[in-house]
């Protein structure tokens, strides 16, 4: 069920020590299915300011990302497969199965000590 949209900007935001962001979803809002981001470069050249200051001149590249799951939910089993293939992601039963025998492997080690 849809939550009723408003006008409402992801603000991607760190942990201090993390190097994965996260964004906080205000109560009664949709996850973001989609993100709009700029991947900026400097080309290492300059151009003069309106104050007569050196700026450098950067590339801009529109990138979009994607909630991969609504990919999994809108997508048959194959077609899921052939996007984490492209991604360089094993396919979903495959990781699945690693996932599952890596969390065994801590469980047994947890329950030695």
């Amino acid at each position: 069920m849809s939550k009723k949209r408003t006008n409402w900007i992801p603000e991607i935001l760190y942990e201090e020590d993390s190097q994965i962001p996260f964004i906080e979803v205000p109560k009664g809002e949709d996850d973001p299915s989609l993100l709009f981001i700029f991947v900026n470069r400097k080309t290492g050249e300059t151009e003069m300011g309106s104050d007569g200051e050196e700026l450098p001149i950067v590339e801009m590249d529109l990138r979009q990302f994607v909630d991969m799951k609504i990919l999994k939910e809108r997508l048959t089993e194959s077609e899921f497969d052939k996007v984490r293939s492209i991604l360089g992601l094993q396919p979903l039963r495959e990781a699945q199965k690693k996932g599952s025998e890596i969390t065994a492997k801590v469980r047994d080690n947890l329950n030695k000590t």
